[in-house]
């Protein structure tokens, strides 16, 4: 029997994003003000995203199309903000210069994932980013001259839930998808085709993730 008749592929990928940051949890220390910042900061939270490729058009019909995903480590930052595993559980070191450190950079991040698209207009995207702390949402947003609303997704997702480490991102597309339903948009975000997902981390890490938007899929 020919096996290549019986072969299945699969196209499908299921993503779950699971954050147990209730293990920052201790009594408060002067010498770790990292730990007490993640109590405040930080969040339990669980989301999932199935990705995929070349859509069934009759029965399937995604939100987002991936156009391109790059990973920048931001100079000098290699020790602005660290999370690692001890006795008393996950230790958080951060420096209060971490806002800044990625307001810095952030223009550069952009334009080297959208000018092979020739866009520079950063108003003219919807914006998926990684809720990292109030500070950080703030110094971007002044940097970058951007309008309230285009945070505003984010925001909400920081004020309700907190950074929930790697699911917030997906907290806050879903929160955007929300949005968009609501307000009779076109497509998800802000009703614009291009946007993108900005994911940060330590190292300074920042993974971004352009987006196009196809609609609002078959529920609508």
């Amino acid at each position: 029997m020919d096996g290549r008749r019986n072969q299945v592929w699969f196209k499908l990928t299921l993503v779950v994003c699971c954050e147990m940051t209730s293990s920052l949890f201790r009594g408060p220390h002067e010498g770790h003000v990292g730990s007490l910042v993640g109590q405040a900061l930080f969040g339990d939270g669980a989301a999932a995203i199935i990705v995929g490729s070349d859509p069934v058009p009759s029965k399937e019909r995604g939100l987002f199309e991936i156009v391109s995903a790059t990973q920048t480590i931001l100079p000098a930052t290699e020790n602005a903000m660290k999370l690692h595993v001890g006795e008393a559980g996950l230790n958080v070191e951060l420096t209060k210069d971490v806002p800044k450190m990625i307001s810095k950079d952030i223009e550069m991040v952009l334009q080297n994932a959208f000018s092979p698209l020739g866009i520079s207009d950063w108003n003219s995207l919807f914006w998926i980013v990684h809720p990292g702390g109030r500070a950080i949402l703030d110094e971007v947003e002044v940097k970058l001259n951007l309008k309230k609303e285009k945070l505003g997704a984010s925001r909400h997702v920081l004020r309700e839930y907190g950074n929930l480490g790697s699911g917030s991102v997906l907290f806050v597309m879903d929160e955007m998808r929300r949005i968009s339903i609501e307000e009779g948009k076109s497509r998800i975000g802000e009703g614009v085709e291009f946007g993108f997902l900005l994911g940060i981390g330590p190292g300074i890490t920042v993974e971004t993730v352009v987006l196009r938007s196809y609609g609002l899929g078959i529920e609508k």
